[in-house]
């Protein structure tokens, strides 16, 4: 049985220098400068060529966008001022 090979990864978040990837559903950190610039979080990288494949981070976040809107059916928004 062949091993596929694990080729992207989405970027969880920044926390100072270092990026915090997922990669499988698990934590992987790199440091931030070995990242292409610009890089955001939420996008997903090839973690072969090391760029951000905008196709795929854009499936992603139109899923996420999804997501909270089925979360939010029928919801109301909690009541107060309040920024997020």
């Amino acid at each position: 049985m062949t091993k596929t090979r694990v080729s992207r990864a989405t970027l969880d978040r920044i926390e100072d220098d270092v990026a915090v990837l997922i990669v499988e559903g698990r934590e992987v950190t790199r440091p931030l400068t070995s990242l292409p610039s610009g890089v955001r979080e939420g996008d997903v990288l090839d973690l072969e060529t090391m760029r951000v494949d905008a196709e795929a981070t854009e499936a992603l976040r139109e899923e996420v966008r999804m997501a909270r809107q089925q979360a939010m059916q029928g919801k109301k928004p909690p009541a107060g001022n309040f920024d997020l």
